[in-house]
């Protein structure tokens, strides 16, 4: 009898168990569910699913939802998105809100629009809603030179079908101010901005910088305009700053040929110089040969003396004179 319980007990632990994996195994709450919200799904499609390592809720759930907003998208493609590696409940809130708000857009593009790494449900709410993005201060320079800054707010609706494949945000922020400092650029005069920065929003909004990009561009509005540096004055305050170093540089060269030239007169002197002192050291010599050769005589040489000596007192005398005028002047 003790056996018997024994045996009773095992079975018992072992149905348990196996009721158990069963029940974990087989989303059978699951399954209800889709029944009591009138979506017809088979137990062995779950199975399937659980064979195939998809989670029967990510796809049963969306699909509960998508029946109840009356929408006509099979378990197939729901489950074909979610191993594409897709986020299925976003998906669906994205065909329901566009469904609610009269959109066309179908289950291909949106699991397409998904895929491609954008927020679906985002894109659908921005073209119900439109975003503005507002820009940093982005500046350009009239032709008078003066400085202009200028911050916008541009106005966009998400464009559904150019959302695969169309730039982003960056794009448009960059085009708009492209165009900023182009017409900034090519005003006359900083004050013409300044008194209309609706000329600045006109043009750009004409350009079509919407093009190619996920959005669609409503408005451009200028939220504020301000004055920034004198970029002509600056400019000019340069020029004349490397035209003074460009000038200090070439008198620096000129006075270093000077230098260089003064050098070498001194040093041609010095050589002058030095052959006048090697000539007039010759010149006893010579004397002493004229006088043993008997080209000249004693007396010829006594007159040569005296008149170097009257030169040299003619030369002290006309020394002494000038002095004596300085001394009187001063």
């Amino acid at each position: 009898m003790l056996g018997i319980d024994i045996f009773t007990i095992v079975i018992i632990v072992l149905a348990v168990i196996l009721i158990g994996v069963f029940l974990t195994f087989v989303p059978i709450m699951l399954w209800i569910s889709a029944l009591a919200a009138g979506v017809k799904i088979s137990i062995f499609t779950l199975v399937g699913m659980r064979l195939r390592r998809v989670i029967p809720s990510r796809v049963v759930n969306p699909l509960i939802k998508a029946h109840k907003a009356g929408l006509s998208v099979t378990i197939n493609q729901l489950e074909s998105h979610y191993l594409a590696g897709g986020n299925v409940d976003r998906v669906v809130n994205a065909l329901i809100a566009a469904h609610r708000a009269n959109i066309e857009l179908s289950f291909e593009r949106s699991a397409a629009i998904d895929l491609a790494g954008r927020d679906v449900l985002e894109a659908v709410q921005m073209s119900v809603n439109p975003k503005v993005i507002e820009t940093p201060f982005i500046a350009g320079v009239a032709m008078d030179g003066i400085e202009v800054k200028a911050k916008a707010r541009i106005t966009v609706r998400a464009n559904i079908e150019r959302l695969v494949g169309g730039a982003g945000e960056e794009t448009v922020v960059a085009r708009v101010g492209e165009g900023i400092v182009s017409t900034i650029g090519s005003s006359s005069n900083h004050k013409k901005v300044l008194e209309n920065p609706d000329m600045i929003s006109q043009t750009v909004l004409s350009k079509g910088l919407d093009a190619g990009t996920a959005f669609e561009i409503l408005s451009i509005d200028i939220a504020d305009v301000d004055i920034g540096k004198n970029i002509g004055a600056e400019l000019q305050t340069e020029q004349a700053e490397a035209d003074k170093k460009i000038a200090q540089a070439k008198a620096e060269e000129r006075r270093a040929m000077a230098v260089a030239q003064e050098q070498e007169m001194k040093a041609k002197v010095e050589e002058m110089r030095a052959k006048v002192v090697e000539a007039e050291a010759e010149v006893p010599m010579a004397m002493s040969d004229a006088l043993r050769s008997g080209n000249i005589g004693v007396m010829d040489y006594i007159n040569l003396q005296n008149i170097t000596a009257d030169t040299e007192m003619r030369g002290s005398i006309g020394k002494l004179t000038n002095e004596n005028k300085d001394n009187k002047n001063n």
